[in-house]
């Protein structure tokens, strides 16, 4: 096994944006090649732990690659730059991370048509964006890059934060990531259901009917929207669980609370579908 960390290079002021204070890595964990078990082409997977898009989960990162990487995928854990770093910011370096993958798919033996995002909490904010934004004019123009560099196959959706809409949204995450002066017009457009279009990834999502945090009204929205436009997703809503419950065992528990073995049910039910 292979595990190294790379800078990601995005060009921020190409976009508008400062790059002051960004810095994000990709954590690269992956199985060598042998002459027994010859090539894979592996299922890719990037993590995007939570935190509020102001800080980044280590419960959500390195834990949940292992399981990935324990069932013959390819693992990796983006540490993208966070506390009041405006969108695009996260986005252009999820869709940088998604564009290194696929251009070094053969040194890490995954199928260049099989990168998925996985995010959790705003980490599910973010990678949904990539899933909705790689083909937009935001990410290509920016990245100098095309729709099929950047695009994502699938999305694991775990407890996201979804809508902007006050009523039901994360409010801190929307505040970092939409900037100080609060634009209505850029609350809008972070607003994931109402970005999901025939272009769209199919989809694995969960979340916790009990959270009290990001409520499953995100998860409810967002798979409406996904069957609106006809696109392939699974959901799994458990009745308890609470919210950043990670992997749901003693592994990533920091209280009795994160221990859910009914929950935890979404770690096999999402290899399952990335391996499907």
């Amino acid at each position: 096994m292979v595990n190294e960390s790379v800078k990601l290079d995005v060009d921020y002021e190409k976009a508008g944006l400062s790059p002051e204070g960004c810095a994000p890595t990709l954590d690269c964990l992956y199985n060598t090649f042998s002459e027994e078990i010859g090539p894979k082409h592996r299922r890719a997977v990037i993590i995007c732990p939570g935190g509020g898009y102001d800080f980044l989960s280590d419960r959500e990162a390195d834990p949940v690659a292992f399981r990935f990487l324990a069932a013959g995928c390819a693992a990796f854990v983006l540490r993208y730059s966070v506390y009041k770093k405006k969108f695009p910011t996260d986005l252009l370096e999820c869709a940088a991370a998604v564009r290194y993958v696929r251009d070094n798919a053969k040194r890490f033996d995954v199928d260049p048509d099989k990168i998925f995002v996985c995010g959790f909490s705003a980490g599910g904010h973010l990678a949904a964006s990539a899933a909705n934004f790689y083909g937009s004019d935001i990410v290509t123009k920016a990245l100098g890059c095309t729709a099929e560099d950047t695009k994502v196959n699938g999305s694991i959706l775990c407890y996201p934060v979804i809508t902007s809409d006050p009523k039901y949204t994360h409010e801190g995450s929307i505040l970092n990531l939409i900037g100080e002066e609060q634009s209505e017009e850029l609350r809008a457009l972070v607003s994931l259901e109402d970005r999901v279009s025939s272009t769209t990834p199919p989809t694995f999502i969960w979340h916790c009917a009990d959270d009290g945090c990001v409520r499953v009204e995100n998860s409810l929205r967002y798979m409406l929207a996904l069957s609106e436009n006809n696109i392939p997703y699974e959901a799994h809503i458990y009745e308890y669980g609470g919210h950043g419950a990670s992997l749901c065992d003693e592994t990533t528990s920091t209280n009795d609370w994160h221990i859910q073995p009914v929950a935890a049910h979404w770690v096999q039910a999402a290899i399952d579908w990335v391996l499907r």
